[in-house]
């Protein structure tokens, strides 16, 4: 099973993509925790660059084309082995994101973005993709706290504007409205435990005809600190 996690920065998708995985190991599953933009050597290498603001000044057309070679990468070397064996593959961001930031940001057509992620991705799209929402506003004041509290340092997609953040919540909003099978919607202004809880039940649904397990609930006390990604 493939299952991706999207949505605002700030919305606690590294969080729950780490507890989903903790209790689906609890179970005996094999789980691969990964993200985007890396995931392989070469993905990450791409990260780097495009997390430090280097590739803006080529444009959003560049940016989508890296992004793109870094998912290539991704799926060859980490994603499609993985589902191959079997193992459950969780990430934190995927194309959604793509269309969301260089789509609706970036102002880059849907033909060419589905272009793209026909020749990318191929049949290995996700199997579920939780969509964290949080209302523009809340994730300002997220971001501004994450800075201020002297926490990592931000980058070049936390620095927008509240309408961008606006811009980009709709963006998933529409993403998830026109895939329905695919995507859930999930508010993000729950305890990390409810979310937590919602998540697993869901993914429970999902699995649960196919592996017939149970899977343990997330740990009220699990050690469960955000890791700043984008």
């Amino acid at each position: 099973m493939f299952i991706t996690f999207e949505g605002s920065d700030g919305s606690g998708k590294s969080t729950q993509a780490e507890l989903l995985a903790r209790s689906l190991r609890r179970a005996g599953l094999e789980v691969i925790e990964t993200r985007e933009p890396g995931g392989s050597p070469r993905a990450e290498a791409i990260r780097e660059l495009l997390l430090s603001g280097k590739a803006a000044p080529f444009g959003a057309f560049a940016e989508t084309m890296l992004f793109n070679a870094a998912r290539a990468d991704h799926l060859r070397a980490t994603i499609r082995p993985a589902l191959a064996r079997s193992a459950i593959v969780i990430c934190d961001r995927f194309a959604d994101s793509t269309r969301a930031y260089q789509g609706v940001l970036g102002k880059i057509g849907d033909d060419l973005l589905a272009a793209a992620e026909a020749a990318v991705v191929g049949d290995t799209a996700p199997d579920l993709t939780i969509i964290l929402d949080l209302p523009a506003d809340v994730t300002v004041e997220r971001l501004r706290a994450r800075r201020e509290a002297g926490g990592e340092m931000s980058d070049k997609f936390e620095e927008e504007a509240l309408a961008h953040h606006e811009a980009l919540r709709h963006a998933f909003l529409d993403i998830a409205a026109r895939a329905p099978a695919r995507c859930v919607v999930l508010s993000a202004q729950t305890s990390v435990e409810e979310l937590a809880q919602a998540i697993l039940r869901l993914v429970e649904e999902r699995l649960g005809t196919d592996r017939g397990r149970s899977v343990p609930r997330p740990s009220r006390s699990s050690d469960a600190r955000p890791r700043r990604r984008r």
